[in-house]
């Protein structure tokens, strides 16, 4: 059995990228791909045994995972994100979350005839939704900022809370109810709350304080928060049966809004280390299901799914949003998405075998019925939400804007004109100096890698459609240029060289198959840029009229003279490029660079 142990692994990781890579590719969440990876090779073919593979580590294995993907997603909650719909996000995982609990589980007890207590047990169990499933559906679907962050906020604080949920009804279960069992689980309730509050924030603190004072060095960030986390985690459980979640959920909302604390690179690490727990996880949970299980369930499972969706969801919404500035469309966007994730599928596994050890023979249903629900959320909302959101007007705009690439010289004098034209801009840069003078002239900025997890979950992109590749360093333009042509159509990829063009054919087949439409025309380079406004060249824009005109405008500027954008009469721009040809004609403008006068 062990030779056999490293080729599963390596199966298994080569599995897990290429479920990623096709989910990227066709823009759906990756779990689809990664559940269907799971059922394929478990119950269908049965060549893969999860449990078989990792014996007595499974279950510590999912826990641990599930922690570090907690925290990864706690640690991207800023609470100026959700300034002034704190209430909406508070009453989601409160009132709300009560209230999909109840209806799941009545739901489930007259559909299925289950007991009373497995059936609050799964009510409880998939109150979550999740990161995991969230996050790459918003990439998607692109909805206002205000249902974005909602959503975010939700996905990740509600994972905690319904885990905590769903172990207070166990822990009612296997007490055999009652007066007795009652008083149990409130206070195994309080104890979880409190030991999870104090070690969180407590750890939280100490290490921010740490990461701030610069008393770690920078080479040992990552790895000493993932001992962090695990030894937190770890004892928290030990003081305290299952506060571990709370405690990794609260340190990380602790850090990422502790003051003069840096946790861009720990973030950049987390969210690769998370993408490999989380497709593993997905892969496994789904290997161990049975096709006989899902049989077993019947059409009467379908009930507990459309009480989910249609009555639970939108009664959450309902309640959840009284009183709040959010317009009705995205009341009704917040009401269709709530797909269920990893938390779901990882708790409904673990508290299935212990109840089933403890002689509940009724919940070996937990984890079919549970991947029903997740798969039928998922499947449903990843397919239909976007065009929901169109149909409600709560999609992004027309994606007129612009991505900048660098926040260098040459890339603020171009932004700031494509803002003064009316146009969105957004600038992206690794450097904090360059960020920090682009701030200073008023435009909106990114810190950090453009092709990373983290600008994936954090770079607006709304209003954006075509991007400027303006960094003087060829790599940074051409690995954004292969990663945004996707995103943004190859046809909407610009990049400026940073060498002269030999007008090689070999060339210019690498420019339009990889670097995307060269910027402006063969000549002009960053260096050239850079030189011109360095001498006094200024970025101007000019309205065309039928006397003055495109010719007239070339004649009166003369040499060194460079168009790069024109706006036409239905306020649609268009860029100059090497690759294409613009022509303006009266009632154009034309943004264009002007050498400054002899």
């Amino acid at each position: 059995m062990v030779e056999h142990i490293l080729p599963a692994i390596a199966i298994l990781l080569v599995v897990c990228a290429l479920c990623q890579w096709v989910a990227w590719r066709v823009k759906l969440p990756a779990i689809i791909f990664l559940l269907l990876a799971g059922l394929l090779s478990g119950p269908v073919f049965g060549v893969f045994d999860p449990q078989a593979l990792l014996g007595d580590l499974f279950f510590p294995f999912v826990s641990l995972s599930v922690a570090i993907i907690l925290f990864e997603g706690s640690l991207t909650l800023k609470f100026s994100d959700i300034l002034g719909l704190q209430k909406v996000v508070r009453n989601m995982v409160s009132i709300g979350m009560l209230v999909t609990w109840v209806i799941t589980a009545l739901a489930t007890r007259f559909a299925l005839d289950l007991s009373w207590q497995i059936s609050f047990l799964f009510g409880a169990i998939t109150v979550v939704t999740g990161p995991t499933v969230i996050v790459p559906m918003l990439r998607t679907v692109r909805p206002t900022a205000a249902v974005s962050n909602i959503l975010r906020w939700e996905g990740i604080v509600i994972d905690p809370i319904g885990a905590s949920l769903a172990v207070l009804v166990y822990e009612f279960i296997i007490s055999g109810g009652g007066q007795g069992a009652l008083g149990h689980t409130l206070l195994t309730f309080a104890q979880i709350v409190v030991v999870g509050a104090i070690i969180g924030a407590g750890g939280g603190y100490l290490f921010g304080l740490l990461l701030r004072r610069h008393w770690l060095p920078e080479f040992l960030h990552n790895v000493s928060t993932l001992a962090l986390v695990i030894g937190t985690f770890a004892l928290s459980n030990v003081l305290q049966e299952e506060s571990g979640l709370i405690t990794v959920t609260v340190m990380g909302i602790w850090l990422a809004n502790m003051k003069g604390v840096d946790t861009e690179e720990i973030l950049d690490f987390k969210e690769s280390l998370s993408i490999i727990l989380i497709s593993i996880l997905f892969i496994m949970l789904a290997a161990r299901l049975e096709v006989a299980s899902f049989v077993q369930l019947g059409w009467p499972a379908i009930w507990v799914f459309v009480a989910i969706q249609f009555l639970a969801r939108p009664l959450n919404i309902v309640i959840s949003t009284f009183g709040s500035p959010l317009k009705w469309p995205e009341r009704h966007l917040l009401a269709w998405i709530a797909p269920r994730g990893i938390i779901a599928a990882a708790i409904s596994a673990l508290f299935a075998l212990q109840l089933v050890n403890h002689g509940f023979e009724g919940a070996k249903v937990l984890v079919p019925l549970t991947f029903m629900v997740i798969i039928g959320t998922v499947l449903l909302q990843s397919t239909t939400a976007r065009m929901v959101a169109i149909w409600l007007g709560v999609a992004e705009p027309e994606p007129k804007g612009f991505l900048i690439i660098g926040a260098n010289e040459v890339a603020r004098a171009i932004a700031q004109a494509l803002l003064k034209a009316g146009l969105r801009v957004q600038l992206v840069d690794t450097s904090w100096e360059k960020v920090a003078k682009a701030k200073m002239d008023g435009l909106p900025t990114y810190l950090g890698n453009p092709v990373s997890e983290h600008a994936e979950r954090h770079l607006d992109l709304i209003g954006i459609g075509r991007m400027l590749a303006l960094s003087p360093h060829d790599s940074v333009n051409l690995s954004t240029a292969l990663h945004y042509r996707m995103e943004l159509g190859k046809n909407n990829v610009y990049t400026l060289q940073t060498k002269p063009d030999n007008g090689s054919a070999k060339s210019r087949q690498v420019s339009a198959l990889r670097r995307g439409k060269n910027l402006f025309n063969a000549e002009t380079t960053y260096e050239t840029l850079q030189t011109a406004l360095a001498a006094g060249a200024t970025i101007k824009i000019t309205a065309l009229t039928e006397a003055f005109g495109m010719s007239e405008l070339l004649q009166t500027h003369g040499e060194g003279f460079l168009p790069l954008f024109a706006v036409d009469g239905r306020e649609h721009i268009h860029v100059f490029s090497a690759d294409e040809v613009v022509k303006p004609t009266a009632g154009w403008s034309v943004v264009s660079l002007v050498p400054q006068a002899g």
